[in-house]
């Protein structure tokens, strides 16, 4: 039977949108959950699948139209159904969505606790489409929390029938994230594309009569959504001759204030009769802060208004440690070990906390009691592009140099890309932050609260100094800046700790003594 496939909503808000491209003609068969087209909206490119197997008989749009949310889309024979069944009106099967098979279940997924204190996050990215068929524990999304990038599984076989957020929206825990029809059961896939309204079901060629904004496109047309395409006709910008900075050539709104700002002139035969076009300069934009950079706005501020911080600095001498781990990296290299000077620091630095365990405490907000910690759990400050993490090497007392450096290159890699597990994040005790490997020798780092201290690298130099006998020699020379809590450190502390630290350093064989 031919039967009308109706937009879903695609989005919330969206009640329009432009096709870019049909991946199917008219007379070919189709399989359910093939692509169909591709669709833009002021927000994202999307791709329509089919809900059934068939044949197309009609496109109601021509590349480039705007399609209307909740209108026919395309028609087709659907396999398997009598032909009896075409008689009834579309507009009556739109109204009255047949029921789902008996068995059938549809089933809403709640988002659950991901992480403790978090109430919402942001859908970072979702990996499956409405239509698409899942297993059970096959990522859905990834999902942006105030500490880590966390990913959704799914929790049974089925198809996901409805997304119930956009890319870039906040969703709420314990809140439905999306829906999907259970493996085993039946349920009609169009019941939940069919719109509760009914009046757009009209012959999409009175509907495209009734909207006077929405002609033919050329084909070779530009990639870009209505709202862009709304700027350009405002700005009088032929939009075809913008570059395009997406994907595919895609032009933003940004592209399009470039290009006037470029100079370049616009539909020059229509302003040869009009007054110069103005240049567009002197613009701003504003973006929200939001995911990992609001929460590391919300933690230094915190810091920095509750706990007195103060600064101490010092330059240690790494000669000696250079070469020995050079002359150990491409032995341990060959057994899968990645050995770069930062399992050395980290084991110096719990090394020293043994004697120093004030380094390894953590005092409360009213300042009243201190708590010290069996477990050094060393974290690592690690620029990765969703921004600043802080993973922690845990138990780093009962670790060896190269059971730190295997945690160090797979929190570094992870945090990288921002898939840090949420227990990696949590139970720090100290924190060391790397800023020389981007550049620059001193600093003054913020505490990661709770914890009491955190020193930050600076970069490796090779410098004159004057050795034993007075001989000036290369020496390879590392600024460190600590920052203390200066209600439970005191100078004295800070640097009698730092000088046993720097002479683990100095002297690796030191180091290995006190690890027996």
């Amino acid at each position: 039977m031919a039967k009308d496939f109706i937009l879903p909503d695609i989005g919330e808000g969206i009640v329009e949108c432009e096709v870019v491209e049909w991946l199917v003609a008219v007379g070919d068969e189709v399989k359910e959950d093939q692509p169909i087209c591709d669709v833009m909206t002021d927000k994202a490119l999307v791709q329509i699948p089919a809900v059934h197997d068939g044949v197309i008989t009609e496109l109601y749009y021509a590349k480039g139209d705007i399609a209307k949310v909740h209108a026919p889309l395309f028609a087709m024979d659907v396999a398997g159904e009598e032909s009896s069944a075409a008689a009834t009106p579309v507009a009556e099967q739109a109204t009255q969505p047949a029921p789902a098979a008996q068995g059938s279940a549809l089933e809403d997924f709640i988002l659950p606790d991901i992480g403790e204190g978090i109430v919402e996050c942001e859908v970072v990215e979702w990996l499956i489409s409405e239509g698409d068929e899942i297993k059970e524990d096959q990522p859905v999304c990834d999902v942006m929390t105030d500490k880590a990038l966390v990913q959704i599984p799914a929790k049974y076989d089925g198809k996901v029938m409805k997304l119930y957020y956009q890319k870039g929206d906040i969703a709420k825990v314990h809140s439905p994230l999306f829906q999907m029809e259970i493996a085993g059961s039946s349920a009609n896939a169009a019941n939940t594309a069919a719109a509760p309204a009914v009046q757009a079901a009209a012959p999409a060629q009175t509907a495209n009569a009734d909207k006077p904004s929405s002609e033919p496109v050329a084909q070779g047309k530009a990639l870009a959504s209505p709202a862009v395409r709304r700027r350009a006709r405002e700005l009088d910008v032929d939009i075809s001759t913008v570059p395009g900075s997406g994907k595919n050539g895609r032009v933003f709104k940004e592209d399009i204030e470039r290009f006037i700002a470029g100079g370049a002139s616009a539909k020059p035969a229509e302003q040869a009769s009009a007054a110069p076009a103005a240049v567009v300069s002197g613009g701003t934009r504003v973006e929200p802060i939001k995911g990992m950079k609001a929460a590391m706005a919300k933690q230094m501020v915190r810091s920095v208004s509750t706990i007195p911080h103060f600064t101490y600095s010092d330059e240690i001498d790494l000669t000696d440690l250079i070469a020995l781990r050079g002359g150990l990296k491409e032995e341990y290299k060959q057994q899968g070990v990645k050995l770069t000077m930062m399992p050395f620091f980290i084991k110096a630095l719990s090394l020293a906390m043994k004697e120093f365990p004030i380094l390894n405490a953590q005092v409360n907000d009213d300042c009243t009691e201190l708590t010290y910690f069996d477990d050094h759990n060393i974290g690592m400050a690690v620029d990765s592009k969703l921004g600043l993490l802080v993973p922690n090497v845990k138990q780093v007392q009962n670790k060896s140099i190269v059971d730190v450096a295997n945690e160090v290159t797979r929190l570094t890699e992870s945090a990288r890309e921002g898939r840090v597990a949420p227990a990696d994040l949590k139970s720090g005790t100290i924190s060391i932050s790397n800023i020389g490997a981007i550049g620059g020798t001193t600093a003054t780092p913020i505490i990661n609260k709770p914890e009491v201290a955190i020193v930050a690298l600076g970069k490796l130099q090779h410098l004159p100094r004057f050795n034993a006998k007075g001989e000036v020699e290369a020496r390879a020379i590392m600024q460190v800046s600590w920052s203390g809590d200066h209600r439970v450190i005191d100078g004295g502390t800070i640097a009698r700790f730092n000088n046993l630290w720097k002479d683990y350093l100095e002297q690796p064989t030191k180091m290995l003594m006190a690890m027996s």
